[in-house]
């Protein structure tokens, strides 16, 4: 079994879909009309949708939150570099992690948390 698809809700579609393009997705996919938007990340697309101040409070919860998705990097601290250089905002430099990888974390602009990892050979 494969994934794939992974959807992250943001506020603003064409703020999400600028910013998932500076950080080197390939746009595959993008409605005006169901305002969301696909992105090719390899093997697992990445789904945006927008989410309007009109929906319910449980699915405002889905704004704005640690997504537990992480892009694979080879080199993570010139990858860090890179995207804070064009405006990305991280909590902090890249941590090593006590089974030997890196990771660091970012936001998008509707505050969901996603990390780049480096994995160990």
């Amino acid at each position: 079994m494969n994934l794939s698809a992974a959807r992250v809700f943001v506020r603003n579609i064409e703020d999400a879909k600028a910013f998932y393009e500076n950080i080197g997705l390939t746009l595959e996919c993008y409605s005006s009309d169901t305002q969301v938007c696909i992105f090719n990340t390899g093997k697992t697309k990445l789904i945006l949708e927008l989410l309007t101040e009109s929906e319910s409070n449980s699915e405002q919860s889905l704004l704005g939150r640690f997504t537990g998705l992480a892009f694979d990097i080879s080199d993570i601290f010139a990858k860090y570099e890179q995207l804070k250089l064009s405006g990305v905002e991280f909590s902090g430099q890249p941590e090593q992690q006590h089974w030997g990888g890196w990771l660091a974390t970012f936001l998008d602009p509707s505050g969901n948390e996603l990390q780049l990892v480096q994995y160990t050979d």
